[in-house]
């Protein structure tokens, strides 16, 4: 259990350097605006979310995974999730860019709370 802990630590350490070195040292601006319509994309095509998600916003209503209204999770639980995977959720690494895991996280995180 305690290197579990010491692992899941340790991502969450390097995902928020990386959300980090993202916003400071980014060759290009992105606007807020951007960055959450890229992430609603993502959320709806991509991504391919909606398929077990439930977001009023995206107008999904996937019962698979947790109803993202109900759950209202925090940018960091979004980004542990999307990037590791959890549950029957697979994991996003890879298949999606570490900006592009960001958009939807933006996305999500700021529509449910």
């Amino acid at each position: 259990m305690y290197i579990y802990i010491s692992l899941m630590k340790k991502k969450l350490i390097n995902i928020s350097f990386f959300i980090f070195l993202s916003i400071v040292i980014s060759p290009q601006v992105i606007k807020a605006d951007d960055l959450f319509d890229l992430g609603k994309k993502i959320f709806l095509e991509k991504g391919n979310c909606t398929t077990c998600h439930t977001l009023n916003d995206a107008n999904s209503y996937g019962n698979v995974g947790p109803n993202l209204d109900e759950i209202k999770p925090d940018i960091t639980r979004i980004l542990l999730a999307v990037t590791n995977g959890i549950g029957v959720m697979p994991s996003y690494e890879g298949e999606l860019s570490k900006a592009e895991i960001i958009a939807v996280a933006t996305y999500v995180a700021q529509i449910t709370n």
